[in-house]
C-alpha cells in the first residue's frame, strides 16, 4: 500500500518550507477526496500557513522598515527640494547668487547622489555632501539663503541613520521566534494531514488517494535532493504500514468523492 513519506521539515531553509507547506496546501484543497475527507486537517494547515507567511514576511524586513522609509522618504524630499533651489538661482541677473548656484550646482553633480541608491550608501554620500555645504561652501549657502535646506537635510539624514543604526537586537529576536513558533505549527498541522491521509488509505484502500500521495511523495524527493542534499532516490515511509511509495509524479485532483462515516485509527506518521 502507497503512503505519503517522511521528511525532515525542520531542516528546510525558510523560504523552502514555506514552498513545501504552501504547495502541499494547494494540492490537498484541490483534490476531491483528500477535501470531502480532511477538510478540518486542510482548514488547520492553511491557518498555519497564513501565520508563516505573515512571520516570514516580518523576519525577511529590510532596513526599511516603516519608519524608516518614512524619514528617507523626507530626506529625499529635502533634497530634491535643495537641488530644485539652487538651479533656480542659476539665471538670476545677480552676479554674486548666480555664481554661488553654479559652484553648489557643480557640487551636486560631483557627489551624484542617487534617491533610489542603497540607503546606507546615500546616509553616507549625505553626511558628506552636507558636512561640504556647513563648511567648505557655507557661504554659497549663506549667499543663496539655503541655511534651512542644509539644516533640514542633516536632520532628516540623521534620524535614517540612527534608526537604522538602533534597530534592536529585541525585536528581531521576536521576528525570529514568531517564524519558529509558526513553522512549528505549520509542521504539526501537515503531520496530522499525512496521519490521517495515511490512516484512509489503510482503511479505504489508497486507489482514492494515491493522486495526492504520489504527489507529496515527489515533493518529498525533491526537497530532500535540492535543499537538504540527501541522495534517496524515493520518499520514505514510516513502515507503519511496511509499503513505500513510488516518487513518480500524477497529476491532479481524482475528482471521486469517498464513502463517509469511517473514523481512521491512531496511525503515527512522522514527517
Amino acid at each position: 500500500m502507497s503512503e505519503i513519506g517522511t521528511l525532515s521539515l525542520e531542516r528546510l531553509n525558510n523560504g523552502a518550507h514555506f514552498l513545501f507547506i504552501s504547495n502541499v496546501l494547494v494540492r490537498a484543497e484541490a483534490d476531491a477526496n483528500v477535501k470531502s475527507k480532511l477538510s478540518a486537517q486542510i482548514v488547520s494547515l492553511k491557518t498555519a500557513k497564513e501565520q508563516e507567511d505573515e512571520d516570514l514576511k516580518i523576519s525577511q524586513k529590510s532596513m526599511l522598515t516603516d519608519d524608516i522609509a518614512t524619514a528617507d522618504a523626507e530626506r529625499d524630499g529635502l533634497y530634491s527640494g535643495y537641488k530644485k533651489a539652487v538651479n533656480g538661482f542659476k539665471n538670476l541677473p545677480v552676479e554674486n547668487m548666480a555664481k554661488a548656484a553654479k559652484v553648489l550646482t557643480q557640487h551636486i553633480k560631483d557627489y551624484a547622489i542617487d534617491p533610489k541608491m542603497q540607503l546606507d550608501k546615500e546616509t553616507g554620500l549625505l553626511m558628506n555632501f552636507i558636512d561640504d555645504l556647513e563648511k567648505k561652501y557655507s557661504s554659497e549657502v549663506q549667499t543663496l539663503s539655503l541655511g534651512a535646506f542644509v539644516t533640514a537635510m542633516k536632520a532628516a539624514n540623521e534620524t535614517v541613520r540612527t534608526l537604522t543604526a538602533t534597530r534592536t537586537d529585541e525585536r528581531m529576536a521576536k521576528a525570529v521566534g514568531a517564524l519558529k513558533a509558526s513553522r512549528k505549527a505549520s509542521d504539526e498541522a501537515y503531520r496530522q494531514l499525512v496521519k490521517f491521509v495515511n490512516a484512509y488509505a489503510l482503511i479505504e484502500g489508497d486507489s482514492k488517494y494515491l493522486s495526492f500521495i504520489d504527489y507529496v511523495n515527489t515533493e518529498i524527493v525533491h526537497y530532500k535532493r535540492e535543499v537538504i542534499g540527501q541522495k534517496s532516490g524515493s520518499a520514505q515511509t514510516s513502515g507503519t504500514t511496511g509499503g513505500t511509495t513510488s516518487g513518480g509524479s500524477t497529476g491532479g485532483s481524482t475528482g471521486g468523492t469517498t464513502s463517509g462515516g469511517t473514523t481512521p485509527p491512531s496511525v503515527e506518521i512522522e514527517a
